[in-house]
């Protein structure tokens, strides 16, 4: 069986659980040479690279706090000088809180916008830089909660609107440089994040899960296996897009 991914080069941001690590294991797995990038917890991400490389891929750890510029540029570099290319970026990084209209001050605000919005764009700005003749692909993870809010999620909500939009508009400008660039929007999936949040385990599972269609909670590797379709040449002829992954979860 051939691998989609082999030889390609990818960051995947926020990797160091998750579906980013969901991800980072699946590109590994298919051939990719993977940057687990992680803010604070070195231990989950070097985790995540020892369960890689174990199974006979290759990742390295790498430390970015992507609301920094400073950092993603390093975070580029590390990755240039480690593997000499880039061919696949995966926005995954994210930070989310439940907030209402009257808690919300301009400090949650900027962290949760320049953590979707900001940091994805300044991320894209380095990705084109290191994509090479061939060009590369771009995946965005948004969610299903950009175009259905909920309660509390306003915020997250808006900036999550903001990276699909983000991701139409730039399809058309990074087409011609044979970039591609599409977006994943997850239903409730079961991860580390959303349990230390409340998410999972409360009332915003209760009210979720019962629209969901499929009946179950989402899975990481759920959401990995449509992101190797997206960064292969499977989907050569696919940019622009906004899939959703929610077992049918609206």
């Amino acid at each position: 069986m051939s691998l989609k991914l082999k030889n390609k080069v990818a960051i995947v941001t926020g990797s160091s659980k998750g579906i980013g690590a969901g991800i980072a294991k699946r590109y590994a797995k298919e051939g990719a040479k993977v940057v687990v990038n992680y803010s604070k917890s070195k231990e989950n991400a070097d985790r995540v690279v020892n369960e890689i490389i174990q199974n006979g891929g290759i990742a390295i750890s790498a430390q970015a706090d992507i609301s920094r510029f400073t950092d993603i540029k390093k975070l580029f570099e590390e990755t240039k000088k480690a593997f000499g290319q880039l061919d696949i970026l995966v926005n995954n990084a994210g930070i989310f809180k439940i907030e209402w209209i009257d808690g919300i001050t301009e400090e949650s605000f900027h962290l949760q916008v320049n953590t979707h919005l900001m940091a994805p764009i300044l991320s894209i700005q380095q990705a084109v830089k290191m994509f090479g003749e061939n060009g590369g692909s771009i995946i965005n993870i948004s969610s299903t909660v950009s175009q259905n809010p909920l309660p509390g999620f306003m915020v997250y909500s808006a900036a999550k609107a903001g990276i699909d939009n983000v991701t139409k508009a730039l399809a058309k400008e990074l087409g011609p440089k044979k970039i591609r660039i599409n977006v994943i929007a997850p239903g409730i999936t079961e991860t580390e994040g959303n349990y230390e949040m409340g998410i999972l385990g409360g009332d915003t599972e209760k009210q979720m899960l019962p629209l969901t269609p499929l009946g179950r909670l989402g899975q990481p590797n759920d959401i990995a296996k449509v992101a190797v379709f997206l960064a292969s040449d499977d989907a050569g002829w696919v940019t622009g897009e906004r899939i959703t992954v929610s077992g049918g979860l609206l």
